[in-house]
């Protein structure tokens, strides 16, 4: 029996660019599909996260990611000036967050930067609270505070990260190591 009138087969040559052609399209709009996904959904967040590196702000330190009585390790902190310079880094073998204004850290380690860009201070805390609204670091154990020409270290400190100026209290010891910054330099005479 024949499948067709004239005896021959039927020409599928035109099946075969109709098909890649039905597979293109296909392709086109799954992929075009996928991208506006991508905008919707994680784009806004890719959005926030780039727009936030870009200009990091004021409030670098008050925008810690760790909900409330979560714990995170191993964490480390940029703080940003307005012009979005890095003036410092904390970086803590772990970080809980006790409420929505305080973070606890354990095992410390704040370094702040000149505005050139240099490693100005080092500061070692065992445990210490920030207070995301004054932006106060504080600490009841025993504190070590490393600059280039001197060491000074104290039984607690508060440490304002907004002014970078902190109070060491309770048997303050320093220990000066180069003096020669600490001396008036002698004025030329005329």
């Amino acid at each position: 029996m024949l499948l067709f009138r004239s005896g021959r087969s039927a020409s599928w040559s035109w099946i075969a660019p109709a098909l890649s052609i039905l597979f293109l399209s296909t392709l086109f709009s799954v992929h075009e599909a996928l991208a506006d996904k991508g905008k919707g959904k994680g784009g806004k967040k890719k959005q926030a996260a780039l727009s936030a590196s870009a200009s990091p702000g004021e409030e670098s330190l008050t925008n810690i990611p760790l909900p409330v009585g979560h714990e995170a390790k191993g964490l480390t902190l940029p703080d940003f000036d307005s012009d979005g310079h890095m003036r410092g880094k904390f970086e803590a073998a772990t970080a809980r967050r006790v409420d929505q204004e305080h973070v606890h850290f354990n095992t410390l380690k704040i370094t702040t930067y000149t505005p050139e860009n240099q490693t100005d201070l080092t500061i070692s805390m065992s445990e210490s609270v920030l207070n995301l609204k004054t932006r106060i670091l504080s600490s009841k154990e025993r504190t070590t505070v490393v600059r280039s020409d001197f060491n000074i270290v104290g039984d607690s400190v508060e440490f304002d990260t907004n002014t970078r100026t902190g109070k060491l209290i309770g048997n303050v010891k320093m220990v000066i190591t180069d003096q020669s910054k600490l001396k008036p330099q002698p004025q030329p005479t005329p």
